[in-house]
């Protein structure tokens, strides 16, 4: 079983995706089940975990309709307004929708460097305890000091930091971003998905040497048992085609044992997102 930790789904529009800049023109056109699926069988996938990339309610119960309608979609990490003084009691009305495994906010995208510190903020997190969801990590790797002191702060919840913080591939920087990552990797309740590289290496020059060594700090730091393939399709189609991108990861953890093949590439994901509850 193989299963896409992290992919998106979008009707696309200007006003909504203003961040599809003219570097991404490929990127400005709908991406919707029948894509996905398409990509999936060039690839050998077999489920997938759905992803935000709007900052709204509507987004997130369109993803669940779509999960509910689509068996290879697996899970949905949706968006709720968990800084707000309506959370957590807007997450009634998602009671019952056994697909949402996960809440995310784009945190890389907020002006407050110190965002993920702020009181209201975590007071949101915190009424995550206990009602079985993950929260999604998305930052830049400049946040990786303020997301270290966040996630000591809830030491019961479990977390999933997206596209290994993404790294500065292209300008083939290492450090402080490594050890940083080594220290993140020392809370056993926060998991990594191996995904969102392409986008960050040069575009056209990237090889799978070039990401080699960012891969094997993410091994480094969560190991195998921690450790999710994803895809982030079809952000990832700006530098890389999904049936290639899955080429690059099978060929790097190909010398890895079975089982741990088999985490990574699902096993992890059904395990941290209880897909078997879906």
């Amino acid at each position: 079983m193989t299963i896409d930790a992290h992919h998106h789904l979008w009707r696309y529009t200007p006003q909504e995706y203003g961040w599809i800049d003219d570097t991404m023109q490929l990127l400005r056109r709908d991406f919707l089940p029948a894509d996905l699926k398409s990509a999936m069988r060039s690839a050998g996938v077999d489920g997938t975990i759905a992803v935000q990339a709007r900052q709204t309610l509507e987004e997130t119960r369109w993803l669940l309709d779509l999960a509910d309608e689509n068996d290879e979609i697996r899970g949905v990490t949706g968006w709720a307004p968990i800084a707000g003084p309506e959370f957590p009691g807007v997450m009634e009305e998602f009671d019952g929708r056994g697909k949402l495994k996960a809440l995310r906010h784009v945190i890389q995208g907020e002006r407050d460097e110190n965002y993920i510190l702020r009181e209201d903020f975590n007071s949101g997190v915190r009424a995550l305890e206990g009602s079985g969801l993950v929260y999604e990590i998305l930052i830049y790797e400049r946040h990786l000091p303020q997301t270290i002191e966040f996630v000591d702060r809830h030491p019961n919840q479990l977390f999933v930091l997206d596209h290994l913080a993404k790294p500065l591939i292209a300008g083939g920087v290492m450090e402080p971003w490594a050890m940083q990552m080594g220290e993140l990797g020392k809370r056993e309740n926060v998991w990594c998905k191996v995904s969102g590289m392409v986008t960050e290496a040069d575009w056209r020059a990237w090889t799978p040497e070039t990401l080699k060594p960012y891969m094997d700090v993410a091994v480094e730091a969560f190991g195998p048992q921690r450790l999710m393939a994803g895809s982030d399709w079809p952000v990832c189609l700006v530098a890389c085609s999904y049936e290639r991108w899955w080429q690059v990861l099978r060929e790097y953890f190909s010398s890895f044992s079975q089982q741990e093949q088999e985490r990574i590439f699902g096993e992890n994901a059904a395990e941290l997102y209880d897909l078997a509850a879906s």
